[in-house]
């Protein structure tokens, strides 16, 4: 139990750790100095109101009684920046994701006409995350243009722009948005207005796009980790003629060794087994702790995350290629019994097979009172507040042992692991 006194000045410490943290947003960039290259570690208030709201029992007394200071922790992964306030993949974004105490973050890598890499989510994402349909200039470049959407047909509102539809500087010149789209929309404007309620647009007008190479220099100098995920292209491979998938995976790697980066603080991932199986074999420095996304419950072959003979290949076979980390969604790790989340099938046989796991993404689901979604499906029936973030926090890490959490929240992540003084 933690100290009524306590209790009663925690409204004006989170109101000063607020504080602090906004004004630590605002300092210029010459202030990214000190340990780590960002200063001292600020994580506001929400992982204490996420403390709040959980069910009464040890953990919740535990981490009632955790106090900072806080710093850095590679078990906390910035999962595209802080993308629960900022635009995904920006500056401003990776900036806050490591004053929050982000030990590793991550920039998702796509590339540009000019056969340049970025830092965006898809290669085809541009229509919801920029404000390239409001260019016409460069909304006309666009693989695919506005299309309305259409009540009488059932026709949904789309659009597809890609990095690979602009040169590098065409890129740089948008202006990043929350990533969101209307599919009912019937203009461009109604298109682009689509933030969810529980994110803002608050810091929109201030962040900036970022190339590969400019999110290398950023993140080395503030002293943390790298993990850039190689996109699957949404073009025909080789691109323009003879740029192919390994010489793609070659040039993200090559601009770490250009930049003097040690491999051992690269994590570089992919959702494609062949470009780990890649990376170990033409650059083993890097493929040692190259991460392997699995997405197989979205491939509609039946996945099951407590039944091994729906895994192909199995957990052994990964390992036998060489993988070393496996990265699934937070519910392949989990299952609900006896009312309690509890470690599933697949994250037993994963660490029998020797595999270390990392999990994503905390934070991304919204308000968990109707259970989670996606991200908690195989424990949707013991979810129903946002404390329960926590809760199935505590279970990777302490009942799995994954040895990191994606969020888009980082601080939820670095509170917890100097609680419970994790790596």
């Amino acid at each position: 139990m933690f100290h009524p006194l306590r209790a009663a000045l925690r409204p004006a410490i989170r109101t000063f750790a607020t504080a602090v943290f906004v004004a630590a947003l605002a300092a210029p960039a010459a202030a990214e100095t000190g340990v780590g290259g960002i200063g001292s570690i600020e994580i506001g208030p929400r992982p204490f109101h996420l403390v709040d709201q959980m069910k009464d029992g040890p953990l919740k007394d535990e981490l009632a009684r955790c106090e900072g200071p806080f710093a850095a922790k590679a078990f906390s992964i910035s999962h595209r920046g802080a993308p629960l306030q900022f635009p995904e993949h920006t500056r401003e974004g990776y900036l806050a994701a490591a004053r929050m105490g982000a030990g590793v973050i991550e920039c998702d890598v796509a590339f540009t006409k000019d056969r340049e890499l970025v830092c965006r989510h898809a290669q085809c994402d541009l229509a919801t995350t920029t404000d390239i349909l409001a260019r016409p200039e460069l909304a006309a470049k666009c693989s695919e243009g506005f299309t309305p959407a259409d009540p009488a047909s059932g026709r949904k509102a789309r659009a597809k722009c890609c990095t690979s539809d602009l040169t590098l500087a065409e890129f740089k010149s948008l202006k990043p948005k929350m990533d969101a789209a209307n599919p009912d929309a019937t203009t461009v404007a109604d298109y682009m207005n689509a933030t969810p309620r529980w994110r803002t647009d608050l810091y929109v007008d201030r962040a900036t796009l970022m190339s590969h190479k400019e999110y290398i220099a950023l993140v080395k100098s503030l002293g943390l980790k790298f993990t850039p995920e190689l996109k699957a292209p949404e073009v025909a491979m080789p691109f323009d003629g003879d740029y192919t998938q390994d010489a793609y995976a070659q040039q993200m790697i090559d601009e770490y060794k250009a930049a003097g980066v040690a491999p051992s603080d690269v994590y570089a991932q992919s959702f494609q087994l062949r470009d780990v199986l890649y990376w170990l074999k033409a650059e083993p420095a890097f493929g040692a702790q190259a991460v392997f996304l699995d997405d197989r419950d979205e491939t509609g072959k039946g996945f099951d995350n407590m039944k091994p003979e729906t895994w192909t290949p199995s957990m052994q076979e990964l390992a036998d290629q060489g993988v070393k980390i496996l990265a699934p969604p937070l519910w392949m790790l989990v299952t609900a019994q006896d009312g309690k989340i509890v470690p599933s099938r697949y994250a037993e046989e994963a660490k029998k097979a020797g595999l270390g796991l990392i999990a994503w993404s905390l934070e991304r689901s919204g308000p968990l009172k109707d259970g989670g979604g996606y991200y908690y499906q195989s424990v949707k029936p013991v979810i129903d507040r946002d404390g329960d973030t926590l809760t199935l926090l505590d279970v990777l890490a302490r009942d799995i042992g994954v040895i990191g959490v994606f969020s888009d929240w980082p601080a939820t992540t670095t509170f917890y692991a100097n609680c419970m003084k994790l790596d």
